[in-house]
């Protein structure tokens, strides 16, 4: 990998993925929520194709904070789908990469309560057993609130719970540091980022469309997003294009 120091640093894809799954067939509304384990598995050999080291969060912190220069795509999961495990995990391992799942804490092994009724499917969340089994597995758990609510809207003590509370749960559920975060919905601004930092997450992810670069506000940092009617070319281009940046 080029190591040619932080004026090298080209921008990096922080590629934003939900489920790892076939779309239920009665799905109406989100069905881009959904990529196929065959999609996502000739995603991941095009990117190794590329020259590309997918990574975590968490593993990519040293390019994001420009001390490190290399092909690198970030790969993040949202909400923790059992899905990711099953199917995301084994293709994630064939190539040598890691990715960060960022989870629900109040909603572990249950299911997506936050948008369920509005999509008509109950999607299985990882237990506790089976977030450690992803951990174990050498990828990252991230926090993506307690409840999944629009951050914005929260009062103080709200704010604080659901951001400084999915931390807390999910450290104890993993016995390890948990020390990246994802806006639900995207949501966010200066006072919710700000607790976000305060609560020692290391960087925090939104859905703002966009490549990132070292020195970017690391509270602040957009991504790609991959879905279901994306066929591979348009994938490759996503990564490589300047299109994307222009649109954040």
């Amino acid at each position: 990998m080029d190591e040619a120091g932080p004026r090298g640093t080209s921008p990096m894809p922080i590629l934003m993925y939900h489920n790892i799954a076939r779309a239920p067939r009665d799905l109406r509304v989100y069905r881009s929520l959904f990529v196929s384990p065959a999609a996502f598995a000739r995603q991941m050999w095009l990117l190794r194709r590329f020259g590309y080291t997918g990574l975590s969060m968490s593993a990519a912190m040293p390019y994001l904070r420009g001390e490190r220069a290399g092909r690198i795509a970030i790969i993040t999961l949202d909400d923790g789908y059992v899905d990711n495990l099953d199917y995301a995990l084994p293709i994630l391992q064939r190539y040598g990469f890691s990715a960060t799942c960022y989870v629900v804490s109040g909603s572990v092994g249950q299911y997506n309560q936050w948008d369920a009724e509005r999509l008509g499917v109950r999607k299985p969340l990882m237990s506790v057993e089976q977030l450690r089994g992803w951990h174990r597995g050498g990828m990252e758990i991230g926090a993506h609130t307690r409840s999944h609510p629009r951050l914005t809207q929260c009062d103080g003590a709200q704010l604080h719970d659901e951001i400084h509370g999915s931390k807390a749960t999910l450290e104890d559920h993993l016995g390890a540091p948990v020390t990246q975060f994802c806006y639900p919905y995207g949501d966010a601004d200066d006072r919710v980022a700000g607790v976000v930092r305060e609560a020692g997450f290391a960087a925090a992810t939104t859905t703002r469309r966009g490549r990132t670069t070292a020195g970017m506000d690391l509270w602040r940092l957009p991504r790609v997003q991959v879905a279901r009617h994306h066929l591979l070319p348009q994938f490759g281009m996503r990564v490589l294009s300047r299109y994307e940046d222009r649109r954040a």
